[in-house]
């Protein structure tokens, strides 16, 4: 599961689907290189619906869509959630701690405790391409978290 920074931006927002347009492009080869197609995952918005000229939402408009972004992460029991971009890791990880001090390790989210990784957003790699690198370490966690949370499930069912 990927969360978006914001609500939904216009292309968006008009095509009901994420990621649409140049940083969507970025999007796809960056979940490859976790092993993971586009078709595989889930990505949702910390709003449900597009903010007035694309502004970043205000922590109220955050603090109303909470509950459904939590029942969708309920619902689809991701093994594991991307947060991409400033604002969906401080809305998820309910801080104010900059995205740079929040990368490199793997949070935790909800009474489930579902492993959590931050990263850059796209867009913010297609303004700042010397930044890939810090992306693909973020990336390279996510995988090792992965594959951790699929080798406890397996221990777990062997148990059972």
């Amino acid at each position: 599961m990927a969360g978006d920074r914001r609500g939904p931006r216009r292309d968006e927002d008009r095509l009901g689907e994420p990621f649409v347009g140049r940083a969507g492009k970025l999007l796809n080869p960056m979940l490859l290189a976790i092993g993971l197609k586009r078709e595989q995952v889930y990505i949702a918005n910390i709003l449900k619906c597009r903010p007035p000229e694309n502004r970043d939402p205000a922590p109220t408009e955050a603090n109303l869509c909470r509950p459904f972004l939590e029942r969708q992460i309920e619902l689809i029991r991701p093994r594991i959630i991307l947060a991409v971009g400033r604002i969906a890791a401080q809305n998820l990880l309910d801080t104010d701690t900059q995205i740079g001090k929040l990368r490199g390790r793997v949070h935790r989210f909800g009474p489930a405790q579902i492993p959590l990784v931050v990263t850059y957003h796209p867009a913010y790699l297609l303004r700042s391409p010397r930044e890939k690198r810090k992306v693909w370490d973020d990336l390279r966690l996510a995988r090792r978290a992965m594959t951790t949370v699929a080798g406890e499930s397996a221990r777990k069912l062997a148990e059972s």
